[in-house]
C-alpha cells in the first residue's frame, strides 16, 4: 500500500485560501451572453435570485467551481452567464469583491442606482434591531425607592389632623345620604 505523503484529505484542502493574498485581474462581461447582477435572495441548494442590471430578475445557479469555496451573500455583485434557451434563468460565473464592484461602478459598467455591499460578508439586510427598553421590574424598583423617602416633620401632624376632620365630614355626609336613602326606600 502507498504511504500517505500529505496531511489530510480533500476537506483540509478545501479550507485553504491559497489565493487570499493575490490581487486578481478585473474580469468584465463578454458581450450579450453575460450580465452584471446583484443578489437579492439566497434560495438554497446552490440557487439564488438576482436582479440583473438589464432590468430582469433571474433565478441563478451557482456553478460547481464556486460552490462551498466562494460564499455569496445577499447584496453581492456577481457576473452571470445568460442562457440562450431560458431567459429567466442564469448561471453565476464570478463573485466580485467590494473593491472590484466599486471599480466597476466608477467605470460606469454598473448603474448609479446599484447599492454596493461595502461591508464585505456581514450585511444587515433583514436583521432585527432591538431597542433598549427598561424592564417593568426596574420601573417598579424606582417607584418603590421614591415611596420610601419621606420626611417626618411638624407639617405632617397638621396634615393628619386635617385628614381626620375630612373623615368626620365624610362620615356625616354618608350618614345624611344614608338617612336620605332610608327615607326613599320607605316611601316606595
Amino acid at each position: 500500500m502507498p504511504k500517505n505523503k500529505g496531511k489530510g484529505g480533500k476537506n483540509r484542502r478545501r479550507g485553504k485560501n491559497e489565493n487570499d493574498g493575490l490581487k486578481r485581474e478585473l474580469q468584465r462581461k463578454d458581450g450579450d451572453e453575460q450580465a452584471y447582477a446583484q443578489v437579492q435572495k439566497m434560495l438554497g441548494n446552490g440557487r439564488l435570485l438576482a436582479f440583473c442590471f438589464d432590468g430582469r430578475t433571474r433565478m441563478c445557479h451557482i456553478r460547481g467551481k464556486l460552490r462551498k469555496k466562494v460564499w455569496i451573500n445577499t447584496g453581492d455583485i456577481v457576473l452571470v452567464g445568460l442562457r440562450g434557451y431560458q431567459d429567466d434563468k442564469a448561471d453565476v460565473i464570478l463573485k466580485y469583491t467590494p473593491e472590484e464592484a466599486r471599480l466597476l461602478k466608477n467605470d460606469g459598467s454598473l448603474p448609479e442606482s446599484a447599492t454596493l455591499n461595502e461591508g464585505g460578508e456581514d450585511n444587515d439586510v433583514g436583521d432585527v434591531e432591538f431597542l433598549d427598553v427598561p424592564d417593568s421590574g426596574d420601573e417598579g424598583d424606582q417607584v418603590a425607592d421614591q415611596d420610601r423617602h419621606y420626611d417626618i416633620s411638624s407639617s405632617s401632624e397638621e396634615e393628619s389632623s386635617e385628614e381626620e376632620d375630612d373623615d368626620e365630614d365624610f362620615n356625616e355626609e354618608d350618614l345624611a345620604a344614608g338617612k336620605h336613602l332610608k327615607s326613599t326606600t320607605k316611601a316606595r
